[in-house]
């Protein structure tokens, strides 16, 4: 079978909305809105082109990560399979263009983003699971992510977090403004 994979550059146009599947798979799908820029010669000028609708759906551990990273507005980069969908509505034959997301993430040439790796719970980590003692009802499963910040331990938190103010002080007792690191000092 072949496949058509697009990447596409564009903004969030909606809400992510996230759903599971009647057998418990994480769905999370949004609109997306990219719109052409060139350069018209004549005027001298970059104009905007048509903008293209496309609804991005992710699933499992994508639709859950995207549900905690992305936004309406976000600029994002989407990378998937192409499908155009078609049905009928009120007797009239409809069709949308939808992206299988493989990869979603933010478009770094217009910001910045902060990364947070997910964890995921072992099946020993779940009460009853992986050999628990069970009446073999579905054990309790605990939130699809974990931040990495919420799996380590405390001391770790606060054996980093040490270490940043001990830097923050070192740079104060060198003399450094504030301003000369973020590039904002005066001098010339």
């Amino acid at each position: 079978m072949n496949e058509t994979l697009v990447t596409m550059v564009g903004n969030v146009a909606s809400a992510v909305s996230y759903a599971q599947t009647s057998a418990g798979v994480p769905v999370a799908n949004f609109r997306m809105a990219t719109t052409e820029r060139r350069y018209d010669r004549g005027s001298g000028d970059w104009v905007d082109g048509d903008t293209s609708w496309v609804t991005v759906v992710a699933w499992r551990w994508l639709a859950t990560n995207l549900v905690a990273s992305v936004s309406k507005g976000d600029p994002v980069v989407v990378s998937g399979r192409l499908r155009v969908r078609e049905w009928e509505q009120e007797e009239q034959r409809r069709s949308g263009v939808e992206i299988d997301a493989r990869v979603v993430g933010h478009d770094l040439s217009r910001g910045t983003s902060a990364f947070r790796r997910a964890v995921q719970a072992g099946p020993e980590l779940v009460p009853g699971g992986a050999g628990g003692a069970g009446s073999g009802a579905r054990p309790e499963l605990p939130p699809a992510v974990t931040t990495v910040e919420q799996a380590v331990p405390g001391w770790i938190v606060a054996a980093v977090e040490a270490r940043r103010v001990a830097d923050v002080s070192d740079v104060s007792d060198v003399g450094v403004s504030s301003g000369e690191l973020t590039g904002n000092g005066g001098g010339g």
